[in-house]
């Protein structure tokens, strides 16, 4: 019985500890989220600047560029995978490998060969498990993206892009990542970068919405040429601060469910210790009941 009673009480100390491990990973990320969610509001504006830029002169230049223009047959897509460098965040990772799993076969049904690029530690420990490869991969940084990275990420991928398919180029780039929606609410969401869908222009402007009439000089290609690589750029790294958010979010919420279920463990095994210490101790009285009853006898004859 009084070995039993140690189990539990090792028990409860060590549930002790990992409690105040995820109570702290708990905060750590709580602190994390302000900045994260003040980072992705901060970007949003300049982001949208140069969408409406880019859809603006893709709309009304009329020309035809190759980043803008559909080829007649896509062989080779570009796939830019977005996960975390470290776990303890729930189901942040993997939902992404999933989108990422239904994106390849959705791309594969379509005859296209896929290129992987991979951003964070669990993108590619998932690669190596699974035995694939990956043209590129970059880790370090996933909770605080920083602009360099998005740039080399930009850089690298529209390297790919400008080269011909039977130079192991791509004619199409995709970018998988966990858009922040709210603290309870993370979705991976897999957006096109290129060839650029423009979504502006397809409708008649509101009143108080009017595009503005552009003159280029030299010309709208080369205009192109300087808006597209910032343009990717932008959106690579609003889909990494995205990313970084949801990553701190789905931790903290994932610390607070480790932590409410190391209270209910360290109060379960509290009532089991005290009930082997009752028992100890019922036990105890008993002997010593037993014990006194036979030296009564003993002395009585």
């Amino acid at each position: 019985m009084g070995a039993q009673l140690r189990v539990y009480r090792q028990k409860i100390k060590s549930a002790q500890t990992t409690k105040k491990i995820t109570r702290a990973m708990e905060l750590i990320s709580a602190s994390r989220i302000a900045k994260a969610q003040a980072r992705v509001a901060a970007s949003a504006p300049y982001a949208r600047a140069v969408t409406r830029a880019v859809s603006a002169v893709a709309t009304y230049s009329n020309i035809d560029h190759p980043l803008t223009t559909e080829p007649a047959k896509i062989e080779r897509a570009a796939v830019v995978i977005f996960t975390s460098d470290r776990g303890l965040a729930g189901a942040f990772s993997s939902n992404v490998m999933k989108e990422a799993e239904a994106l390849t076969v959705k791309l594969t049904e379509e005859g296209k060969k896929i290129v992987y690029f991979l951003v964070g530690r669990k993108a590619v420990s998932n690669f190596g498990f699974r035995r694939r490869t990956a043209e590129k991969q970059w880790i370090g940084g996933t909770d605080l993206p920083q602009v360099d990275t998005a740039k080399e990420i930009a850089d690298t991928v529209l390297e790919y892009f400008n080269r011909e398919a039977s130079e192991g180029g791509v004619d199409e780039i995709h970018v998988i990542f966990n858009r922040f929606v709210s603290m309870i609410s993370q979705e991976p969401e897999t957006l096109r970068l290129l060839p650029l869908e423009v979504v502006e222009g397809e409708e008649a402007p509101a009143s108080d919405d009017v595009f503005p009439l552009y003159e280029f000089e030299p010309d709208a290609s080369k205009v192109l040429d300087a808006l597209l690589p910032v343009y990717i750029e932008s959106k690579i790294f609003n889909a990494m601060l995205q990313s970084a958010a949801s990553e701190h979010a789905a931790r903290q919420k994932a610390m607070k469910s480790a932590t409410d279920n190391a209270d209910k463990l360290i109060k379960n095994y509290t009532r089991l210790s005290n009930q082997a210490r009752q028992s100890e101790i019922t036990q105890q009285i008993s002997e010593i009941v037993g014990g006194a009853d036979a030296l009564a006898t003993v002395e009585e004859d």
